[in-house]
């Protein structure tokens, strides 16, 4: 059993964060007010077994690239502890063969924008991006998400649209997937 002290795991961690920073800088015109913070985060794509898991194995190697979930997290200002609220937007049914071949075929399909809640912000693959113009983020990002248009694109209206354009609504940050790092 590998055991590691907790003074080496924290440094590590440390580390770790110092070198995302490097990797990963908002632009100038990052807020520093005192709204809410936003995060990005990524997560890889999954399929369901069978046809579905099958037509992800293929763009996979077709050398598609990227095939991972952005999401926008909000934690917010409030001194109370909060949960971090998570907005995405996705397939009406991300596991379904529809699902998978519109990923290959670029045809439209059903989406959702959903809204649910974490504990915590992820400590893997989640980006500070800043602080929110307004004093509420969670009701600017209800009000953006009313306007959202549900119908689903791969590569043309999809996730990475959804999180660049809330953000921007956010923050002011442009194109932000396009400047996370690359891992």
């Amino acid at each position: 059993m590998l055991m590691v002290k907790k003074e080496d795991n924290d440094s590590s961690h440390t580390k770790q964060k110092k070198t995302m920073a490097s990797l990963f800088t908002p632009s100038p015109t990052t807020t520093s007010s005192s709204g809410d913070t936003i995060y990005v985060a990524a997560v890889p794509l999954k399929a369901a077994a069978g046809p579905p898991q099958l037509i992800m194995s293929m763009a996979y190697s077709l050398n598609i690239s990227n095939l991972q979930h952005f999401m926008v997290l909000i934690k917010p200002s409030s001194p109370i502890r909060q949960e971090v609220l998570v907005f995405d937007f996705q397939p009406r049914n991300p596991e379904s063969i529809e699902a998978a071949i519109s990923l290959l075929s670029g045809n439209l399909i059903p989406g959702v924008v959903l809204q649910r809640r974490l504990k915590n912000v992820p400590r893997q693959r989640c980006w500070m991006v800043g602080s929110s113009k307004g004093n509420d983020a969670m009701e600017m990002a209800m009000e953006f998400n009313k306007s959202w248009e549900t119908d689903l694109r791969v590569g043309f209206h999809d996730c990475r649209h959804y999180t660049n354009e809330l953000v921007q609504h956010l923050t002011g940050e442009m194109q932000i997937v396009e400047r996370l790092p690359r891992s």
